[in-house]
């Protein structure tokens, strides 16, 4: 399986290497229209403005961790299906797509991602009827390294003693669109994420491919989300999310990355979730 999906991975490269090659950032619309068949097929995707907005620095301060937040609301019935986030210019342009429990008219999510040059970036909302929105906006890269092929900031005997710890904290109401009845929560993950694609420049090998691949999030029995990672996911994922209350006691974190080694943590939550 972990094979096929290096195989897979490769092609994506390769697919995202032509087409920086054939557009400059200036048509990065149409490095869109390229990758769009492989992700959505041949669906229709509508404008996004009155469902979801996207939050994203013009220019990031560190392109080795930009965030990117999304809220999407319907307000007609139907409910969140899906979300996902999109650079079109990075190696493997799809950076996460999340599955969302059911019933959730209402979903605000944060990420940081690995920029590896000037792109625009996207969210992409599913409804419960499978419409398709979206919405973007330019990302600037001031230079320098390209994120993607930037070394770990740890040395490898850190990396491997902090290997798939946990952190988990309520972001203050207040902030951004979190309630008391919806808070939102952030979870740090210890990870290096690496890309395959970061020289060492001792050894003068690459060090291998190892990403985050699958992040489940159970609100007691019930899903709040399902998300696929990427190489496009920042070193030590972090990712935002808001929950809303179910009388829930904890929040159980499964993932998985793709060296197979899975890891779980169940965090209490307050007397009101």
């Amino acid at each position: 399986m972990f094979a096929k999906m290096r195989r897979a991975w490769c092609v994506a490269v390769s697919a995202a290497v032509l087409a920086m090659a054939a557009h400059s950032g200036a048509e990065a619309g149409s490095v869109f229209d390229d990758i769009k068949p492989e992700i959505f097929g041949a669906r229709p995707i509508l404008d996004g403005r009155g469902i979801l907005t996207m939050k994203a620095p013009y220019r990031p301060d560190d392109v080795r961790a930009v965030p990117f937040d999304v809220d999407a609301r319907f307000t007609d019935g139907r409910t969140v299906r899906a979300v996902t986030f999109i650079v079109d210019n990075n190696p493997s342009p799809v950076v996460a797509s999340f599955r969302i429990g059911p019933g959730r008219e209402r979903v605000s999510l944060g990420i940081k991602f690995r920029l590896n040059q000037q792109s625009d970036v996207r969210a992409v909302v599913e409804a419960s009827d499978g419409r398709l929105y979206m919405t973007s906006q330019l990302v600037k890269f001031a230079g320098g390294q390209a994120a993607c092929a930037a070394p770990p900031s740890a040395p490898p005997d850190e990396i491997a003693r902090n290997l798939g710890k946990m952190k988990l904290d309520e972001v203050a109401a207040g902030n951004g669109n979190a309630t008391s009845l919806h808070p939102r929560m952030k979870l740090e993950l210890s990870h290096p994420n690496h890309t395959g694609m970061v020289l060492d420049q001792q050894t003068l090998l690459y060090t291998p491919l190892r990403m985050v691949e699958r992040l489940s999030v159970r609100q007691g029995s019930e899903v709040v989300f399902e998300m696929d990672g990427s190489i496009g996911l920042n070193e030590n994922p972090v990712v935002e999310f808001d929950i809303a209350r179910n009388g829930a006691a904890d929040v159980t974190i499964d993932a998985r990355d793709t060296d197979g080694t899975k890891f779980e943590r169940t965090f209490p939550l307050g007397p009101n979730s």
